[in-house]
């Protein structure tokens, strides 16, 4: 696509390669981008494939990418495929996104985002983002980065196969009972897994267990 629309070059400024998959929001950031006097918008992409490329051929020193491209490679498997080994040359990769999950935190963070940042943010935010993610600083607040180490903690809690599937039940809204019946186990079973679950999970309580698991992606 980059053939398609004319890109000044002003020197030294940031360069920018914008990732998005809906023509108006990429639209939108390009206008934006296009009119800041330290960003140089080298390109854009409609599908992670095609960041994927842009970004190798065009070496731009920072790719904002939104999280989720439709059918292909979504903004985390962008990040990831351009920030494997962190070679030297390689983009800082920014989330852009309308999802403020958990797990996707995670998983950008693990990809090797420089950041994660919502698309209600301030335009003035944005521009400084990708400046600071050109500079090689990493980009999640405070309380982005505690819910961020709180989500691997219980990522990492390695819950039994059956702790899970005791879990899942729950999340239907199952009672002990219940529970037991469906697994053909005694409610004093049941209790134990749920004990060992609370331990690992850091959780007080059936309700707060299965929200730990739920914003760590363990459970649906």
């Amino acid at each position: 696509m980059t053939g398609e629309t004319p890109y000044p070059d002003v020197g030294a400024a940031v360069s920018v390669l914008v990732v998005d998959d809906h023509p108006v929001v990429r639209a939108g950031l390009l206008a934006l981008l296009s009119v800041q006097p330290g960003l140089r918008v080298v390109g854009e992409a409609g599908d992670g494939d095609e960041a994927v490329r842009l970004a190798r051929e065009l070496r731009p020193d920072v790719v904002l990418c939104d999280l989720r491209l439709g059918d292909g490679p979504d903004g985390v498997e962008v990040s990831r495929a351009l920030r494997a080994g962190a070679a030297a040359g390689a983009p800082a990769v920014l989330i852009l996104t309308t999802y403020d999950h958990d797990a996707d935190l995670v998983r950008a963070v693990e990809a090797g985002a420089s950041g994660y940042l919502l698309k209600d943010a301030a335009p003035a935010a944005i521009v400084a983002a990708i400046e600071a993610s050109a500079r090689g600083e990493t980009l999640f607040g405070p309380e982005l980065t505690e819910r961020v180490v709180a989500t691997m903690r219980v990522r990492r809690a390695e819950l039994s196969p059956r702790e899970l599937e005791v879990l899942r039940l729950v999340a239907d809204g199952m009672s002990n009972r219940e529970v037991a019946r469906s697994l053909f186990v005694s409610e004093a079973t049941v209790k134990t897994h749920l004990n060992h679950l609370f331990g690992k999970l850091g959780a007080e309580s059936r309700t707060a267990a299965v929200a730990s698991a739920r914003a760590a992606g363990l459970i649906d």
